[in-house]
């Protein structure tokens, strides 16, 4: 038999990781952001650039209510965001296919460091400027013929990978 909500016994944890959106900004993967960040327990979300669209009646669709719950920010300017970045020892893990990017199962989570998990938009993915402060990029390996999967589903793989 399914359980409820309230009846099931998963254990309330919320991990030091600050998801970051790279200029997203499709209302469904907003809301399937604060939702998933909300079941792995990110501690925050950050939106990188303007007028992000955070309408809380096109985002509860998606988000079943988890915008009221999930801390987020939104950071208009990308030299910004990198200010904060350093400034706040986080380390940045970008998910991006690139030149320089290795396996997730190879990613190396360090003890008792915040992490900022970069994802980018649905267009264009992660900026030049976030990949070359990244401390490590990461990619998902994928045997179709896409080379690309939806920054949601992305999202979701790597949070499970890194809260495991």
């Amino acid at each position: 038999m399914q359980l409820t909500h309230e009846e099931n016994q998963f254990e309330r944890k919320t991990f030091p990781i600050t998801l970051v959106c790279d200029h997203i900004y499709f209302q469904q993967n907003i809301g399937s952001l604060f939702r998933i960040s909300e079941a792995f327990g990110v501690e925050n979300i950050i939106f990188l650039g303007k007028d992000i669209p955070l309408t809380p009646r096109k985002i509860n669709k998606t988000s079943r209510s988890t915008h009221l719950h999930v801390p987020h920010t939104i950071i208009e300017e990308t030299t910004d965001l990198v200010d904060y970045l350093i400034q706040n020892n986080f380390e940045i893990i970008a998910l991006e296919i690139a030149s320089n990017s290795k396996p997730l199962k190879e990613v190396i989570i360090p003890e008792n460091q915040k992490i900022a998990l970069l994802i980018g938009s649905e267009i264009d993915g992660i900026s030049d400027p976030l990949l070359k402060i990244s401390n490590q990029i990461v990619h998902i390996n994928m045997f179709g013929k896409n080379s690309s999967m939806n920054v949601v589903q992305a999202a979701s793989i790597a949070l499970y990978e890194f809260t495991s």
